[in-house]
């Protein structure tokens, strides 16, 4: 099974959602069912049938979950020592309109476009992963060719 990189933030994020699956949401929907099926016919009862329905969903979530969590290495980038960009960087670049925009490099899993934070396998991380401050790089994106410069690289 091969490993796959994440933040340590990231990764409390995963623990943090299956622990509230498991001992938060899972026994409150139990507790639903179990008051569902008290009330008689289950076959005509849509809390029941939404109950168990919902239950199978938060099973199947936290079985994936679990499965994540022994998956991740957990990389922390204030631990990289680099002049290179890899996992945990955070970029900033300038497009050719002047524009500066700042990433971090992250897992897929963890990408958020919105908040900054692109995945190592996106266009952007493949364009990115392995150069230096000052060069140019272009990224393959469906849109089309994105020339963009690096200004500067932290780990942090």
């Amino acid at each position: 099974m091969s490993t796959k990189p994440i933040t340590p933030e990231g990764y409390r994020r995963f623990e943090q959602e299956l622990q509230d699956l498991w001992r938060v949401e899972r026994p409150k929907v139990v507790q639903e069912v179990t008051e569902a099926a008290a009330h008689g016919d289950r076959s005509e009862n849509a809390e029941y049938k939404y109950g168990k329905r919902r239950l199978r969903e938060i099973d199947r979530r936290v079985e994936f979950l679990s499965k994540q969590l022994e998956r991740f290495q957990i990389i922390d980038p204030k631990t990289v020592k680099s002049d290179r960009i890899q996992f945990g960087a955070t970029v900033e670049v300038e497009d050719p309109e002047g524009r500066l925009r700042k990433y971090q490099i992250v897992g897929e899993e963890e990408a958020d476009v919105k908040n900054g934070r692109i995945s190592l396998a996106s266009p952007y991380g493949k364009a990115l992963n392995g150069r230096k401050v000052g060069e140019v790089v272009v990224v393959h994106r469906p849109a089309g060719e994105l020339e963009l410069e690096i200004k500067s690289l932290r780990y942090e």
